[in-house]
């Protein structure tokens, strides 16, 4: 590599281009012969050269905001069904996607809208960005009671980095609700930077409500008169090209994906390809339920016919089925190399170190010491769809701290198996059932086999439940509690029996409650000088169990003769409470 110039990327590791590897091989000599056929793939269709001549498309609209501020019940007003209502306590677990018919306000203006309803809730950031990346247009809903909220500045922060790319409407909700002031609403959106119309800025601003509708329709007006501004337009032939928001395994019809049409036209039979996955276009569903036969850029359709589950967010080609087949092998081949590189600089670093270890490692008498790392929580995930799963994953992966964390070994679709049991018992997982059926035969083999299964639709209570999980696997902390203290005030030699003596101090109670089966120590000059139980407590030569606060008693120790006047006798109990993360 030194001697053609390329010193620098002499590394192991280095990926050359097959224009660089040719040139090297004839530097030494030898032929290259590059394999068209191990470097097939495909890939999306060059922009258009000029978009002014194509045809409109609806634009896609993004419906996000904090946690309920009423985004669901907003679009659920809109195409009139229950969506809300469907959804486990009230928040939007997946991506949702459908179609508003809108009337043309010119003779190029759009006829419909295709809305996104991305999750509020903090663990699904993931999705929402995902969200953002597909879109032609945000609405922020911001609720007129709440303002300003965690969620919202997300969406902000957004909104920022994709400047340019992406219009804004702001949707300030819940204006039926009495007492709401929206002027303050619109002042806080302008301190985080959005520039709103009623200050001189570009950005529209609807007063809205979901529950009611009020406000609605001008909501429409505004997003389409946004639409037509930006000019969106795709071809409707052509080679397609799209995005997976979503996908699952769907009962009778298997792995099924919810495909947004960019480009092109997706119609029945057609070859797909989605990272390494592929299918033949069996059925195509539109978000009404309605069996289709052709899909147009900004529809958003459900396909059925994979042989495999694509990943959410991954692109979506079309192509014949030979060429489907040559992109998967490389593309698989590519994955397979890129482990095999990753596994290889992974045993490069660890021999390093252990050279390194070698050389500066002296002959040591003792055996070094065992440093151990953190505890793990091991977890199986299992969600409903794609875009949960991975949501989940992020929400889970992040608990723990230097001591006890999570590690997720797998992640999935579909209701959990005997598979999943068998793979818990094996490596002492627990088995994470985001949104999917637990079978009674399957509750059953994991009581038997004593894996513990976390199941629930609302992933904050996961969150909770796993972060109780990792909390049991920290040390304890064990805290000193003081129940009683009692003065020396005389040492006196008692007669126990023939000839034997022992010291008994006469004290008084200072502080407390001094209890004979509490644990005692003895303290003086503020350092602890003994500690251990008490052998007799006595008020009055009569033996007793405890002594009040301001009574007088005599205690003596069981193996410590060493008390003086003026020390301190302290009862104490050791608590022990669970770690913190």
């Amino acid at each position: 590599m030194a001697q053609v110039g390329m010193a620098a990327e002499s590394n192991y590791d280095y990926v050359l281009t097959s224009d660089y590897a040719a040139l090297i091989a004839e530097e030494f000599g030898r032929n290259a012969i590059i394999s068209d056929e191990y470097s097939f793939d495909l890939h999306p269709p060059p922009p258009h050269p000029d978009p002014t001549t194509l045809p409109s498309r609806p634009p896609v609209v993004t419906i996000m905001g904090h946690v309920d501020h009423g985004k669901t019940t907003l679009l659920d007003t809109l195409r009139s069904t229950s969506v809300a209502k469907k959804e486990a306590g009230g928040i939007t677990q997946h991506i949702g996607a459908f179609s508003v018919p809108v009337q043309a306000t010119s003779s190029s203006g759009i006829r419909s809208i295709t809305f996104l309803d991305t999750p509020g809730h903090a663990a699904f950031s993931a999705i929402r960005a995902r969200g953002a990346n597909v879109t032609d247009i945000i609405v922020l809903v911001v609720a007129a009671d709440d303002g300003i909220m965690p969620q919202t500045r997300e969406v902000i922060d957004l909104i920022k980095r994709d400047q340019g790319n992406t219009s804004v409407v702001i949707a300030i909700n819940k204006i039926d609700k009495p007492g709401v002031d929206v002027d303050a609403v619109q002042k806080k959106l302008l301190a985080e930077g959005l520039q709103l119309e009623v200050f001189g800025g570009d950005i529209p601003s609807v007063e809205v409500s979901g529950l009611t509708g009020q406000g609605l329709p001008t909501l429409i007006e505004t997003i389409s008169a946004v639409a037509e501004v930006r000019d969106i337009r795709a071809e409707r032939g052509g080679v397609l090209y799209g995005h997976v928001l979503e996908s699952k395994v769907q009962k009778g019809l298997g792995p099924v994906a919810t495909v947004l049409v960019m480009r092109g036209c997706l119609e029945m039979g057609a070859h797909l390809i989605s990272g390494t996955h592929h299918a033949k276009v069996r059925i195509m569903k539109d978000s009404s339920d309605n069996i289709i036969k052709t899909a147009y850029p900004g529809m958003a359709v459900t396909v059925s016919g994979w042989k495999s589950l694509p990943s959410s967010g991954d692109n979506v080609l079309q192509g014949s089925e030979s060429e489907i087949k040559k992109a998967i092998a490389n593309r698989e081949r590519a994955q397979g190399l890129k482990a095999l590189m990753t596994d290889a600089e992974a045993i490069n670093a660890a021999r390093n170190q252990e050279r390194r270890q070698k050389e500066n490692t002296t002959v040591a008498t003792a055996a070094p010491p065992v440093v151990e790392g953190p505890k793990e929580l091991r977890l199986i995930v299992k969600a409903d769809v794609s875009g949960s799963a991975e949501a989940v994953v992020g929400a889970l992966q992040g608990i723990g701290n230097k001591d006890a964390q999570t590690k997720i070994v797998s992640s999935g679709v579909g209701d959990v198996s005997e598979s999943d049991i068998t793979m818990a018992k094996a490596i002492d997982a627990t088995i994470i059932a985001f949104s999917v059926s637990v079978p009674r035969s399957i509750e059953t083999l994991a009581a038997q086999n004593q894996v513990p299964i976390c199941s629930s639709n609302i992933i904050y209570r996961l969150m909770d439940n796993v972060r109780a999980r990792v909390i049991a696997l920290l040390p304890v902390i064990v805290e000193t509690k003081v129940t009683g203290e009692a003065m020396v005030l005389q040492l006196f030699d008692i007669q126990v029996k023939s000839k034997q003596t022992m010291k008994v101090a006469g004290c008084r109670v200072t502080n407390g409650l001094v209890e004979k089966s509490k644990s005692a120590r003895v303290v003086r000059d503020g350092e602890v000088i003994h500690d251990g139980p008490l052998d007799t407590m006595r008020i009055l030569k009569k033996d007793v169990l405890e002594a009040r606060k301001g009574s007088e008693c005599g205690l003596s120790f069981a193996n410590f003769d060493g008390l003086h006047e003026g020390d301190l006798i302290q009862m104490y109990q050791k608590i022990e409470k669970p770690g913190v993360l």
